[in-house]
């Protein structure tokens, strides 16, 4: 059994920061359990272009307000509390915050927590699990 706490996790090496949001990184692909949990924050006045071009992930809002918009499409989708979406099909999307948002966000495959979002917003394609 795995328990931790978000205080656990703030300013240890899986609080990782960049310049637009701050993922505390609950549980990773060293855990063992075949997903990832995170517990984000998105700054208000941001826009962020994600590609999850390797990865699945569901988002589940539970503070703040903002937009995720399909670059793809156009399409624009609100996000506030008790809004989930899921990026099923790898799409490309600008994410843009009004007001501060904290999402819970899994990603399948697990991440190990050292990704970074390359120029296409982009993380890295999973390697074999770890043992």
């Amino acid at each position: 059994m795995i328990v931790r706490t978000l205080e656990e996790i703030i300013n240890t090496p899986r609080d990782t920061k960049a310049q637009n949001w701050c993922s505390r990184r609950l549980l990773l692909r060293e855990d063992g359990v075949n997903f990832s949990l995170h517990d984000t924050i998105i700054y208000p006045g941001t826009e962020t272009l994600i590609w999850y071009r390797h990865h699945i992930e569901a988002v589940y809002c539970i503070e703040g307000e903002g937009q995720v918009e399909e670059t793809a499409t156009g399409k624009v989708h609100t996000i506030r509390p008790g809004t989930l979406y899921t990026l099923d099909g790898h799409e490309r999307h600008l994410l843009r915050c009004t007001k501060r948002l904290r999402l819970i966000c899994v990603f399948s495959p697990a991440l190990t927590g050292g990704e970074v979002h390359d120029e296409n917003g982009v993380y890295p394609a999973a390697t074999a699990p770890e043992a």
